[in-house]
């Protein structure tokens, strides 16, 4: 990545808006780098350094990590769905454990796996296995409404098995039924965000009228100071007496006298 890169002639793709790559053409390790800087600080990837002249991305790293990890586990649960499942039984299984089996491997084909059914034989037993490829027929079309057969039973040792893989119907009800479940996710998920900024929103809105409610609050209390102040002007002034007023001189006091 960036300066690790020792080849110095790449050819370099870009991401664009859509998700599309772009070719920038084939360039040196440096006009790939300033390349990158200049589309807003970004980094060059190396994709492919067997090819000539080696491949080249310029992406976000931390986003592109992201989706790396994001195919990964698709991918881990795509080949878990395809999980072949194994259900085993002898080939005089009684009524009882025959639904067992039967159960089970419904449960199988309807997580969207293959199931494998193996009929054991013991000894001498391995010449009754006509009769296991009758159970193993038996067993497919009592699940014919959600699997089928692959081929015929084959016989591997004393063992007599046959694959049972989900029809059409089935896995597409999975895969529908994974994208409803996805979308409810999502949406759950937005809700949950919502329902955050909302109340980020109303924790702000009272933190401010609380603010104003508070600024109210001195500004009223500096206005009462402030007609108290002129009250006791007033007061000064009519405690004065005439003397303060006028002043005292011999005028005056002939004129009161």
């Amino acid at each position: 990545m960036n300066n690790e890169i020792q080849q110095s002639e790449l050819r370099v793709n870009v991401s664009t808006k859509d998700g599309k790559d772009e070719s920038l053409g084939v360039m040196s390790k440096q006009a790939a780098l300033a390349k990158a800087q200049e589309l807003g600080g970004l980094d060059l990837i190396l994709i492919n350094a067997n090819s000539d002249p080696p491949v080249c991305k310029i992406v976000d790293y931390s986003k592109y990590r992201y989706m790396l990890e994001k195919k990964r586990k698709e991918k881990a649960k795509n080949s878990k769905a395809t999980e072949v499942k194994e259900v085993k039984m002898s080939y005089k299984i009684g009524i009882a454990d025959y639904g067992v089996r039967i159960r089970a491997a419904t449960k199988f084909i309807k997580q969207g796996n293959r199931v494998r059914c193996t009929v054991m034989f013991r000894g001498r037993e391995v010449q009754h296995d006509q009769l296991g490829v009758e159970l193993l027929q038996r067993m497919a079309a009592d699940m014919e409404d959600i699997c089928s057969m692959e081929g015929k039973p084959r016989r591997e040792g004393r063992s007599l098995g046959a694959i049972l893989t989900p029809l059409p119907s089935v896995v597409k009800a999975l895969n529908e039924a994974k994208r409803q479940k996805e979308k409810d996710k999502k949406q759950a998920k937005a809700e949950s965000l919502k329902k955050r900024d909302e109340a980020e929103e109303a924790k702000k809105n009272a933190a401010m009228a609380a603010v104003a409610e508070e600024k109210a609050a001195i500004g009223g209390v500096l206005d009462g100071i402030g007609d108290f102040d002129d009250d006791d002007d007033d007061e000064d002034i009519d405690d004065m007496d005439l003397d303060e007023l006028l002043g005292s001189s011999k005028a005056t006091d002939d004129l009161f006298a």
